[in-house]
């Protein structure tokens, strides 16, 4: 327990250090991971899309935990690679908004619907994140290691959702994830207007 709470005091900053600090000759991969990573931790739609991903499954349990968070990087990838590539997708902004609220809404209701389909609107949603990471991908970058950093950090939002969604019935306040759930779709209503 002691080296994990070390390890994360040490790795914790290093994620944290300005992309900057990365700027020196033969860190160009590393740069590409950072700002790959910096993608998704630095936008309030994919950050809470994201979390609510895990917390969805979390509340689902069972195949879920594993299914929801699976299709969503594996979809998110396909849409970073159609990103990268230029081709034109419609309504990427659009997708991404209502991922929040959509999501959001089905944490606060307690929805339940066939794992297939559950993991294939997340899939869906998926692919305009990844679209949108894929697409504003810095010209400086290489596409491998952005693209390991953005699924890096989706993984650890996915994660994030998942020890709450999965820590809080432990705790016997399963209404707090139905709240949080509407404060996604709440947050979605906020970028919406904004």
């Amino acid at each position: 327990m002691k080296k994990s709470v070390i390890s994360l005091f040490v790795v914790t900053p290093c994620l944290l250090m300005p992309v900057s600090a990365w700027a020196h000759t033969g860190n160009h991969e590393m740069m590409g991971v950072v700002s790959g990573f910096s993608h998704p931790v630095g936008g309030a739609d994919h950050v809470l899309a994201m979390v609510a991903v895990g917390l969805w499954a979390a509340q689902r349990g069972g195949r879920a935990l594993w299914a929801m968070p699976g299709a969503f990087v594996v979809m998110m990838v396909a849409g970073g690679m159609l990103g990268f590539s230029g081709m034109a997708m419609p309504y990427i902004e659009q997708g991404i908004l209502m991922s929040v609220l959509v999501l959001g809404a089905l944490i606060a209701g307690a929805f339940e619907m066939p794992l297939a389909l559950s993991a294939g609107m997340v899939g869906v949603f998926a692919l305009c994140h990844g679209y949108a990471h894929g697409a504003e991908m810095p010209s400086v970058t290489d596409a491998v290691s952005y693209s390991l950093g953005f699924v890096l950090a989706t993984a650890l939002l996915h994660a994030a959702g998942l020890v709450v969604g999965i820590a809080l019935p432990k705790l016997s306040m399963e209404k707090v994830t139905r709240l949080a759930g509407g404060a996604i779709t709440f947050g979605g209503i906020c970028l919406g207007i904004s």
